[in-house]
C-alpha cells in the first residue's frame, strides 16, 4: 500500500495532516519530499507568459491591425456651425 500525505516537521518529528489508517506499531518506510512554498502574487502568471509570442509574425500582424484600428477616429464630425 502507498499512501500520500502532507505533514510537518518538529525536530526529528513529521505531524501528518491526516488519519495513515495504519495499526500501532506497525513498521513502515518512509520517502520525504521537501515541498517548496511559492508566494504567488497576482500577475505571475502573465509575468511566466511574457515574452511567449514574441518571434511569431503572424501575432506581430494581429497586434499592429489592432494599434492601427484604436488610432481611427470614432467620433462623429460636427457640422462647422459658423456657416449658417
Amino acid at each position: 500500500m502507498t499512501k500520500t500525505l502532507h505533514g510537518t516537521v518538529h525536530g526529528n518529528t513529521i505531524e501528518l495532516d491526516g488519519d495513515l489508517g495504519i495499526a500501532e506499531g506497525q513498521e513502515v518506510e518512509v520517502q520525504v519530499k521537501v515541498i517548496s512554498r511559492s508566494s504567488h502574487k497576482t500577475g505571475d502568471g502573465f509575468l511566466r507568459t511574457e515574452g511567449a509570442l514574441a518571434d511569431d509574425v503572424e501575432w506581430d500582424a494581429i497586434m499592429e491591425e489592432i494599434y492601427q484600428a484604436r488610432k481611427l477616429e470614432r467620433r462623429p464630425q460636427i457640422a462647422d456651425l459658423g456657416e449658417l
